[in-house]
């Protein structure tokens, strides 16, 4: 199929319907071409907005990925990149996202891409070759430690998730620059712009913006003690434990079903809201909570989440219980006439295994709390990121999430 300039309108219209989309920003997209970066993927999927898996590990779970350009395109307006900027990147990917970066820093800027997977990095380079990018150094190395080399650089951009900041490229940022990292809350992703506080020297760092994201995660020195595990292979239920903890009982808990009641959360039947809201808030306040998700089983209950087939849900897993949130119809007419459904829907707390009911009270309880508190949102947080070896004073109510090197403080200042 031809590669069109049509095509990419097309994609950028997309994009643009999801997520505001700066002209210099809209402008690269249509002059880099994404296709060249995907020489193994058919055109009419390479300019759809959607993730591309690169690279699969042994295990068969992906390492490597072209991101979804929407996200791409928002992460890039986080950046704020200026013509002549010289910016770090860490994750090489394809190399289509240090061609952006090199468009937009414009002949008088500089890009490094750094990645610790050599085959990326050959790959990226001869991408970068084939589509006339000129301006980028890609660079075989673990990008925790950033590329001093180079340094300081105006703006540095993380294309994979960190379970940490690395203190190299707090080190390596130039002053007044700004850093974009898909940063792990407890277990939640979200892509933080970060500047340096003004007026101290403490080495407080402020969010300037924050948005949702999803991204695979750093291997090395910033992964986490997250941990993934499969129940069931035949449907493919797996569990999501940012902690580490094993997923021991889960399985037959959910299978025992031994709850009498559910217990009314009254959060809204919008998985927007539920997702990108009080998964959030519950991420950051409740260090038991867990995500479980299954594509096309039967084993979890109707989840308030499908996306593609996949069924996802959160709630709260301890010892051998856990409880979940569902959606369940109430019995009472919604009155919206024919063709619509019958019944209105409500998300309910659901217990199951020993203490399930207990954990569905305190599930509930999570809920009217985040309710209570004004249904904060991603686009309203606040996160503060402070040395580990400094000394924290925040409000007695405020979420201090503990790193190897920083100790993020999470805030809703609008709530």
């Amino acid at each position: 199929m031809t590669v069109t300039r049509a095509m990419r309108q097309a994609l950028l219209a997309e994009m643009r319907r999801h997520t505001g989309v700066g002209d210099a920003i809209a402008e690269a997209f249509l002059t880099v071409p994404r296709h060249v970066f995907l020489p193994e993927t058919p055109v009419e999927q390479v300019y759809r907005d959607e993730v591309i898996v690169t690279k699969r590990g042994a295990d068969g779970m992906p390492t490597s990925s072209s991101s979804q350009p929407t996200i791409m395109a928002a992460m890039l307006g986080q950046l704020a990149v200026r013509p002549g900027d010289r910016v770090l990147e860490i994750g090489a990917g394809t190399g289509f996202n240090a061609a952006l970066l090199a468009t937009l820093t414009g002949s008088g800027g500089e890009v490094v891409s750094v990645d610790i997977d050599p085959d990326l990095v050959d790959a990226a380079r001869s991408n970068l070759e084939d589509a006339g990018c000129s301006g980028v150094t890609v660079v075989a190395g673990d990008g925790t430690d950033g590329f001093a080399a180079g340094a300081p650089y105006d703006r540095i951009i993380a294309t994979v998730g960190a379970w940490d900041l690395a203190p190299a490229w707090l080190e390596q940022l130039a002053p007044g620059g700004r850093i974009v990292v898909p940063l792990d809350l407890y277990g939640v992703q979200r892509s933080v712009a970060l500047e340096r506080a003004p007026r101290q020297t403490s080495g407080r760092w402020g969010s300037v913006s924050v948005l949702s994201c999803g991204f695979m995660r750093m291997r090395g020195p910033l992964a986490g003690p997250e941990r993934y595990e499969v129940l069931d292979p035949a449907t493919g239920l797996t569990i999501f434990l940012p902690d580490g903890r094993d997923a021991h009982g889960v399985l037959s808990a959910l299978e025992g079903r031994v709850t009498a009641r559910a217990v009314a959360t009254g959060l809204p039947v919008d998985p927007t809201v539920l997702f990108d809201g009080f998964s959030l808030w519950l991420a950051v306040h409740e260090p038991r909570w867990c995500t479980l998700w299954e594509a096309g089983g039967t084993r979890l209950p109707p989840s308030p989440l499908t996306m593609q087939g996949t069924s996802v849900s959160a709630g709260i897993r301890d010892g051998g219980g856990i409880a979940l949130l569902t959606t369940e119809k109430t019995g009472r007419d919604a009155g919206w006439g024919v063709g619509y459904p019958s019944q209105v829907e409500e998300v309910v707390a659901r217990g199951y295994g020993p203490d399930g009911m207990r954990l569905a009270d305190e599930l509930a309880a999570h809920a009217r709390t985040w309710l209570a508190a004004g249904r904060p949102m991603t686009d309203t947080l606040h996160i503060d990121a402070y040395p580990a070896t400094m000394s924290v004073s925040t409000a007695p109510t405020t979420p201090l999430l503990e790193k190897r090197h920083t100790t993020l403080a999470i805030t809703w200042p609008a709530c």
